[in-house]
């Protein structure tokens, strides 16, 4: 999703969904240190009863037959429940990466003025659950953050939540970037995080970068000058002592975009991205986009050789966790029962992608086209809404993270 230009701070959706991801990880209970405010992840307590939460196995890109809609992915193989595996086994290990379960977020009132703690305690108690993710939207080198506020939201006695902060910098060419033309900034940035902020966050630079590439040589915008930007902005800060910051690049998850010829030269590397995430919506209406979860996150075309990007990020990157940075369901007037058909398809259909590992909804009244995206638009689709949030798979409960003391 477009951020629209503006002198205030814009906020995107952030909803995380689950289910295990191919990621080796060691199912072992990581301490808590609280000195530190690292995080553990424990399951909320639910009443639902629902299927057991699968625990991380080192599975890779899912290849069995597809869904019964021609485009959702089979599971991989040895990838189900372990016995006896319980919401309580569910933590997250290194990288914010759950060792079960899949982590559930928001970015709350989207666009709007409302946007922040207002629009997400609203967003709470509508949907009726804490977020694990936090999704906050900075342009620019003016402010930094995390700002207090956000801060605040982290380390909110009783529900505290995982920061995803999302900067794009403005003024100055990709290639520019790479060559230190934000580096005074990022010194700043930096030495504020390492004051302020102490727990492990998300972090992504220019998110959806495919709307900006400019292939001619020398524009500054080359898909390989984005590469090296992210590359350069990542190892800035951590050579600067951010050592909590777990790095996501974004796309966008358009086919006539992925199927560029540039575009697997966007990928910075694997030593600086430690997620892979991706922004994706489904539409109301029947045509491009409408179905259901699997076709969401594995959308594909007649018009070109693409694959889908949830087989193709399984293929590429095997060894990272998979985000739906992004995800909402467009209301449509003449469809309204389809929000509700939709959320209603995601709990049956998630165990086909196993490597989604985080879900943040966008949650806004109104995109650039007026597109609506809040489940709360018709009380059927919010009580599925509500339904899905609750579901075991997404019982990871985020503990842990305190404001350090000045």
């Amino acid at each position: 999703m477009r951020l629209r230009p503006a002198g205030r701070q814009l906020s995107r959706r952030v909803s995380a969904i689950p289910w295990r991801t191919g990621v080796a990880a060691a199912a072992v209970t990581v301490t808590l240190i609280a000195a530190a405010g690292w995080y553990a992840v424990r399951p909320q307590p639910t009443r639902q009863a629902g299927r057991p939460l699968a625990p991380a196995s080192p599975a890779g890109p899912a290849t069995g037959a597809p869904g019964q809609d021609g485009i959702g992915q089979a599971p991989a193989p040895g990838a189900g429940p372990r016995p006896g595996a319980r919401p309580a086994d569910c933590r997250v290990g290194p990288r914010l990466v759950p060792t079960c379960g899949v982590l559930w977020g928001v970015a709350p009132g989207a666009l709007t003025a409302a946007r922040g703690a207002t629009a997400l305690a609203s967003f709470e108690r509508a949907t009726g659950r804490t977020q694990a993710i936090y999704h906050a939207y900075h342009r620019g080198q003016g402010a930094l953050f995390p700002t207090p506020a956000e801060r605040r939201l982290a380390t909110e006695p009783g529900r505290p939540r995982v920061l995803f902060l999302n900067w794009k910098p403005t003024g100055a060419t990709w290639a520019a970037i790479a060559d230190g033309a934000r580096d005074p900034y990022l010194d700043r940035l930096a030495a504020h995080l390492r004051r302020t902020h102490r727990a492990p966050f998300f972090f992504t630079v220019h998110h959806e970068p495919e709307d900006d590439v400019r292939p001619r040589r020398g524009s500054g915008h080359t898909a390989a000058d984005y590469a090296a930007m992210y590359r350069h902005v990542v190892r800035r800060l951590r050579s600067r002592g951010v050592a909590n910051l777990v790095s996501v690049v974004v796309h966008l998850a358009y086919p006539k975009l992925t199927s560029q010829p540039w575009f697997d030269d966007l990928y910075p590397g694997d030593d600086v991205v430690d997620w892979v995430g991706f922004d994706t919506y489904a539409y109301g209406e029947p045509g491009y986009g409408h179905g259901d979860f699997a076709e969401l996150v594995n959308r594909r075309s007649r018009r070109y050789a693409w694959p889908g990007f949830y087989t193709w990020a399984a293929g590429r990157h095997p060894r990272k966790p998979l985000m739906v940075a992004e995800w909402g369901v467009w209301h449509a007037e003449r469809n309204a029962a389809h929000h509700e058909r939709f959320f209603r398809s995601v709990a049956s259909q998630l165990p086909r992608f196993p490597r989604i590992r985080a879900m943040v909804y966008f949650d806004t009244p109104a995109d650039q086209r007026s597109r609506d995206s809040r489940p709360t638009r018709t009380k059927a689709g919010l009580a599925a809404f509500r339904a899905l949030a609750k579901d075991p798979v997404f019982a990871v409960r985020v503990v842990g993270g305190r404001e350090p003391r000045r």
